[in-house]
């Protein structure tokens, strides 16, 4: 029998568990909610939704806003500060598997 709240460390310390509501990710994140949307419109990010609609955050995805946030703070326009970061990501991830190569990890 597994006791109660088990897992639930396992899935806060998931860097893609959507634990955070819109409105405690954008203060998170240090965003509006309205940013948050545009996002999602933007295709950057995509919330897991709840059966009523409501917009469920990861950490990782409130990173992503921080960085679009950045971006656009700096005058870069919306939809190509999206690109940069969807580009960034890949690298990033481009980056990692050559180094477990290199390592001889599978």
């Amino acid at each position: 029998m597994t006791p109660p709240g088990a897992g639930t460390t396992d899935k806060l310390d998931d860097d893609d568990y959507p634990a955070y509501s819109m409105g405690r990710a954008a203060e998170l994140a240090g965003v509006t909610q309205a940013f948050l949307r545009s996002l999602g419109g933007a295709d950057l990010i995509s919330p897991q939704r709840s059966s009523g609609g409501h917009r469920s955050y990861s950490r990782y995805q409130l990173r992503l806003a921080r960085r679009a946030r950045e971006l656009v703070d700096r005058g870069t326009p919306l939809e190509a500060a999206c690109r940069i970061i969807i580009l960034e990501d890949q690298l990033t991830e481009a980056q990692r598997i050559n180094t477990e190569r290199e390592a001889g990890t599978p």
